[in-house]
């Protein structure tokens, strides 16, 4: 799975839309192989950029947990101390996640 594509189950506050097509727009370009797409594909493009996030929107709506949500704030952290272990840095706090 690409690496850019975060986690967006069971998070308080839960995902918003802006994360869902987000993380549909990177699965596109993974399975697509496209950054950006030539003008002749970029119809189709969009259009699986918008049924992915439908797809993602209905399954994170459709999931069921017993586990305490996830905080945010804590997941960063977590991540920010596994980067500087992996590469031997503090990971850039500016992120635009």
């Amino acid at each position: 799975m690409c690496r850019n594509i975060k986690t967006l189950f069971n998070f308080d506050p839960p995902a918003t839309e802006d994360e869902i097509q987000a993380a549909s727009l990177q699965f596109v370009r993974k399975l697509s192989g496209f950054n950006t797409p030539s003008k002749a594909n970029e119809a189709a493009f969009h259009q699986a950029i918008e049924e992915v996030a439908a797809v993602a929107r209905n399954l994170l709506d459709s999931l069921v947990t017993n586990a305490e949500p996830r905080n945010r704030e804590i997941e960063i952290e977590r991540a920010r101390v596994r980067s500087a272990r992996r590469f031997g840095t503090e990971a850039n706090t500016t992120s635009a996640d």
